[in-house]
């Protein structure tokens, strides 16, 4: 089994930093709060339990319960107070609060005031939900009385709207908290799990989707066929188990939504019209109202072209790492897998279907990762990159890196050809022939290639990346 917790090592610097802020002192006021907030399964609770752990302070970790009653709340809160390692505990012990400000104030007189202390409060966003006013709670106890405390206060949502919420300037706790976003693994730090490189690395990257949960469970240099027979072996593995978990927790009751998410990403379909057909004809207005729910709660996202002309072309995919495999390839195989016939499951992800389903997944990974690659190059100005494509959808453009949206001028066009064989010649003068149709394209526009075969020697291209080069600008 490969090593767990992997690849947080920023994210641990940026809490030890929030730490010594408490420990130096000097300060008005003593205690640091911190918001952290990040997609379900992707280690929130994880990284936050290692920090305390490894910090040698006392501390309360606190997990809300979803749909849960206030006075239920309130009284979780008091017995996670009570069970844990600060110095004052036991004045929690018995305790009925009946309001989140009682319970909040329970806490504070818990923690100790001639050392550092650390609390976490996990899914911070449930917890807010069932105690109408609470963020107002949250805030005037943390003004009036813990952050009057040398403690290091964590609070964690996976509901990113509700946590970016948090902090806007007509919200309580505007301007009370540090924010740190918790993002799944890179392809960087899945290569390094699981001893993997090149094409490899990404395509465990892809089936994981960079959830440390599902990534540890890949053995070190084992293959992809190897590690998808295993998980479906038992619906107990965490790849089976995992998307289930994620749309529980995101769209619990979003019938309509579960319908378009699946059309999306599950059938592959990208624009407004075939998702429409591919769910039997769904109302216009419940169609954009599922597909703002689902765009809101960053399980999908919109692409535009990007040129130097403003352009309304919507294409729309499965922006949550966590879902983009599972919705395709698991979501369909369930039954099979509960059945014992993981065979059959296996065999749903036959090389051509992956390679097919691939080629389209991998294009957002590769623009993201492209931001790395990007350094210490001509195009490091770059601040927006993107593809290209008409109405018709033909002809279409991987890559393309502008200064803006819409762009002054086109940096670089490019082409994504993930295969083991290089980038040729006559796929840049194609890539050539289609970039003309592209606004703001001259012909001494840069073309750019990424493959991780390569180029051939006379391909024609200013610059081309494989994935190993990707790989190691990501770790």
């Amino acid at each position: 089994m490969v090593a767990s917790f992997v690849g947080r090592t920023r994210e641990l610097a940026q809490l030890d930093d929030q730490l010594g802020i408490v420990r130096r002192g000097g300060r008005d006021a003593s205690g640091v709060a911190v918001l952290v907030r990040g997609r379900r399964r992707i280690g929130k609770s994880r990284l936050a339990e290692v920090f305390a752990e490894r910090s040698g302070l006392p501390y309360l970790v606190f997990q809300a319960a979803r749909s849960s009653t206030p006075e239920r709340a309130y009284a979780d809160l008091a017995a996670s107070i009570a069970a844990s390692s600060l110095p004052n505990a036991a004045i929690a012990a018995g305790q009925e609060p009946r309001s989140l400000t009682a319970a909040l104030a329970l806490l504070a007189g818990a923690l100790p005031t001639d050392q550092p202390a650390a609390v976490v409060l996990d899914e911070l966003p449930w917890l807010l939900e069932v105690v109408p006013g609470g963020a107002g709670e949250l805030q005037r106890v943390w003004d009036e009385q813990l952050s009057r405390r040398p403690v290091l206060l964590l609070l964690l949502g996976s509901d990113l709207a509700m946590m970016e919420q948090l902090t806007k300037p007509d919200q309580p706790f505007h301007g009370r908290g540090t924010e740190i976003v918790l993002r799944a693994l890179t392809p960087g730090d899945i290569g390094s799990m699981t001893g993997l490189a090149g094409m490899d690395a990404f395509d465990a990257y892809l089936i994981t989707g960079g959830q440390p949960q599902i990534a540890e469970t890949w053995q070190e240099g084992e293959t992809r066929r190897s590690f998808l027979e295993r998980s479906f072996s038992t619906s107990l593995s965490a790849l089976v188990a995992s998307g289930t978990r994620v749309l529980d927790g995101e769209l619990p009751e979003g019938v309509q939504a579960r319908r378009v998410l699946t059309a999306i990403g599950g059938y592959g379909e990208r624009t407004f019209s075939g998702i429409q057909q591919a769910t039997g004809g769904m109302q216009s207005a419940s169609l954009s109202r599922a597909l703002d729910l689902l765009t809101t709660k960053r399980i999908v996202a919109v692409d535009q072209p990007l040129s130097t002309k403003a352009q309304k072309e919507p294409r729309y995919r499965v922006d949550d790492p966590a879902l983009r495999f599972w919705l395709p390839f698991v979501e369909p195989a369930l039954p099979e897998v509960d059945r014992g016939r993981g065979d059959l499951a296996l065999a749903r992800v036959s090389d051509d279907a992956f390679g097919s389903w691939r080629g389209r997944a991998i294009e957002p990974v590769v623009r993201a990762s492209l931001w790395r690659v990007l350094v210490g190059t001509p195009w490091a100005h770059v601040s927006e990159i993107g593809g290209w494509w008409p109405r018709s959808n033909n002809p279409e453009v991987d890559l393309v890196g502008a200064d803006r949206r819409p762009a002054r001028e086109l940096a670089f066009v490019g082409t994504i050809k993930w295969r083991p064989t290089p980038v040729t010649s006559a796929d840049i003068r194609k890539l050539s022939t289609d970039a003309a149709s592209i606004p703001g394209y001259e012909t001494g526009t840069p073309l750019v290639a990424v493959c991780p075969g390569g180029v051939t020697d006379n391909a024609g291209v200013e610059q081309a990346w494989t994935a190993d080069d990707l790989l190691d600008a990501l770790r």
